[in-house]
């Protein structure tokens, strides 16, 4: 079983762009066609882009991290699965996310060249604790998040004020070098990031004394994140540019929203469908009743009927939980037990007693009962 982190060499709480540029790196050190169809070669690129593939989609690290690979190989109601990646998936997944920008086909001069966007800000990972009610209606909550934002004095620009940035001299403003090397096969051209100005394509000679050229200051925001009705544990609310700004103007990142809801005692849950225990007495499932049963919206009323017996489930249609981004609700599944009381009182037992010779024989083939108690539930014999 593969640590991810560890095959990417990144530690647990790296950032998005540390997770691709950790990757990037590996991956152009093992790229098939750089190493002559080298197998090692090949099964190494296979892997670490496997990790790659994890570590990069919020909800699967979120997985990843609490489950190790068992939470993104095994059933999820949530999100899709990995697999073990073949060679044309990993060179799909390499050339998807740095085929345009200096990816391994810009080392054989088929890349071309582009503006690098500025760094990305990081994303900000919060945990949200719902109840159950919570659940049943939706509700909106409120964060507040220590982080960073624009630096006034500059506009978000790194440069003091009155002055501008520079387009860099090394690049141009293009933020990539461009190198040429003969070998074998001719020219070999290979686009790098440019290292005077990190990719950025522009220079700052007079950073602003605020920030100190950053574009960006310490500061505590407050944001509320509105949760839909009917969001299952360990779901993710993504909130799209309300992460930490990138640096000098760079785009924002966004706040991911992981929730976590609290056990209700009172019921099972199974996706949209709840089970409710509720115990009755003797008389009530011999002689039928009314009886109040709570629901997340409130109690409502079952009607119990006679010769009721322990192990019966009733269905309350529409009683469970909404159906998150659908239309209509699961079922509270309403499951008996006759309570049988521990202690009599003098009276109870004489009228017990007079009762016993009235009361019949109970079923002879109790475990063809239970089998259909069973089947009520999804389980076989």
């Amino acid at each position: 079983m593969s640590d991810f982190y560890k095959v990417l060499g990144v530690a647990m709480d790296a950032t998005a762009d540390d997770v691709k540029r950790a990757y990037r790196k590996l991956a152009m050190e093992h790229h098939p066609d750089r190493n002559n169809g080298d197998k090692k070669a090949e099964e190494k690129f296979k892997e670490i882009t496997e990790a790659y593939e994890v570590l990069r989609d919020p909800q699967q690290r979120a997985a990843y991290d609490r489950y190790g690979e068992a939470g993104v190989r095994g059933a999820s109601r949530s999100g899709p699965q990995m697999h073990h990646v073949d060679l044309s998936e990993a060179l799909n997944i390499f050339m998807r996310d740095f085929g345009g920008l200096g990816g391994f086909d810009a080392f054989f001069g088929g890349g071309q060249r582009q503006q690098r966007d500025r760094r990305r800000g990081q994303d900000i990972k919060v945990t949200l604790r719902l109840t159950l009610a919570e659940v049943a209606t939706g509700t909106s909550k409120t964060v507040k998040i220590k982080g960073l934002n624009p630096c006034p004095q500059c506009a978000g620009t790194g440069a003091r004020k009155g002055t501008k940035v520079q387009a860099c001299r090394t690049c141009g403003g293009a933020g990539e070098v461009r190198r040429t090397a003969q070998s074998l096969f001719g020219p070999l051209v290979s686009i790098g990031v440019c290292p005077t100005c990190e990719g950025e394509g522009t220079v700052i000679s007079d950073p602003c004394p605020e920030c100190r050229g950053d574009g960006r200051v310490r500061a505590e925001k407050t944001v509320q994140v509105d949760v839909p009705a009917g969001v299952a544990d360990h779901h993710y609310l993504t909130l799209r540019g309300h992460g930490v700004p990138g640096p000098r103007n760079g785009p924002t990142g966004d706040l991911i929203a992981v929730l976590e809801i609290e056990d209700d005692p009172r019921f099972e849950r199974h996706e949209e469908d709840l089970i409710y225990d509720q115990a009755l007495s003797f008389s009530q499932a011999a002689l039928g009743a009314e009886v109040e049963v709570p629901t997340p919206f409130g109690d409502t009323v079952l009607k119990v009927p006679h010769g009721t017996q322990t192990g019966t489930v009733f269905r309350l249609k529409g009683k469970g939980l909404p159906r998150v981004g659908n239309s209509g609700k699961g079922d509270l599944h309403v499951r008996v037990h006759v309570w049988t009381p521990v202690k009599l009182t003098p009276e109870q037992e004489r009228l017990l007693k007079e009762m016993a010779p009235h009361e019949g024989q109970p079923p002879s083939d109790v475990r063809k009962f239970w089998n259909q108690i069973k089947a009520a539930f999804g389980g076989g014999a």
